[in-house]
């Protein structure tokens, strides 16, 4: 998201040293503050789960919105890298294919 794990933790107001708790899986991460760290990188808390299974090997539901999907979030990322000249051009691009499909 683009936050070094100082300015997350700063944001979410705990040390930085708890964050890479967490990301390592040292320590467990309780509900509300899941919820603080989704509010501060701005995606639902369903975001963490993505990919994941339940016991019977169906993919876990987090939604259909496509904003909060990982996917559309680094597709977003990477397009706003690009120069606006070709970003215009990709853009006509993906609206020929979709049209043409």
């Amino acid at each position: 998201m683009g936050l070094t794990q100082q300015q997350l933790a700063d944001a979410v107001g705990i040390k930085f040293q708890q964050i890479q708790k967490y990301e390592t899986g040292m320590n467990r991460v309780s509900a509300s503050r899941l919820w603080d760290i989704a509010q501060t990188l701005e995606v639902q808390p369903g975001y963490f789960f993505e990919g994941f299974e339940d016991e019977e090997g169906a993919a876990v539901e987090t939604g259909d919105d496509l904003l909060s999907s990982k996917e559309t979030l680094e597709l977003l990322k990477t397009y706003y890298a690009i120069p606006e000249t070709q970003r215009k051009r990709l853009f006509e691009l993906a609206r020929a294919l979709v049209q043409a499909a």
